[in-house]
């Protein structure tokens, strides 16, 4: 039997609002949310539209890093159309406060044994330090959902779509529709109101030496690749 809780007025109020990158508050944000939630009465099928629409219309590009100081806002993310697990957190967490449902974001050490070769030797391991997912909070309970691989990706790379049922965590499949590896949960780091940007680039500072190095050459904000293309090919 699953115990349910209640939010504080406290804790709803932070779950609702907005901070720097999670600009739930928005014009961009609210605008997207609106036509994808009109007519919907329940938070559930609220959560389940607009996961839906993030999952698909946030393209999944681990190639693709902002580093400018507003780069990885919700809206900011949500104008690209594009972005690696935090940045598509960011957005559906920003989208399901602006529908009045709490969420934040959480965070977790992950092994992907689908990434592409030239991904695999740009970071120079399968280990991905926080990966980004999100909690809402739906039926007197926190649900851990992840909607980072559109569905079009996930079909060249032979793994099935997620979805969301509005009641259980959706959190990445452990092996792929032929029964191959393809995500493993290795650490998880907790719920955090908002994206611990300084742990975050700390972290990935020490796990991915060669593929910073690589930025750093290039400058700010850069485009690594074409992953779906890369994923295609293999």
């Amino acid at each position: 039997m699953v115990t349910k809780m209640r939010l504080s007025d406290e804790e709803r109020t932070r779950y609702l609002s907005p901070t720097h990158h999670i600009d739930c508050d928005s014009e961009t944000i609210a605008s997207y949310v609106s036509p994808r939630i009109k007519g919907l009465t329940s938070d559930k099928e609220k959560a389940m539209a607009l996961f839906d629409s993030v999952r698909d219309d946030v393209l999944y590009d681990p190639y693709y890093y902002d580093l400018s100081p507003d780069g990885m806002r919700a809206s900011s993310v949500l104008k690209k159309g594009r972005g690696y697990c935090v940045a598509k957190a960011l957005v559906f967490t920003a989208a399901a406060r602006a529908a009045g449902i709490p969420a934040r974001l959480g965070f977790a050490d992950v092994k992907n044994h689908l990434s592409t070769r030239r991904l695999r030797e740009l970071m120079g391991t399968d280990l991905f330090v926080y990966h980004g997912y999100s909690e809402i909070f739906l039926d007197g309970r926190w649900i851990k959902v992840t909607p980072t691989f559109n569905a079009s990706l996930c079909s060249k790379f032979g793994v099935h779509p997620l979805e969301f049922d509005g009641e259980n965590n959706c959190l990445f499949h452990p092996f792929d529709s032929e029964g191959r590896k393809h995500m493993e949960y290795v650490l998880d780091r907790g719920p955090y109101d908002d994206i611990p940007v300084d742990e975050i680039i700390n972290a990935s500072l020490a796990a991915y030496p060669t593929l910073f190095k690589t930025l750093e050459s290039l400058g700010g904000e850069t485009v690594l690749g074409d992953f779906s293309r890369e994923a295609e090919a293999e």
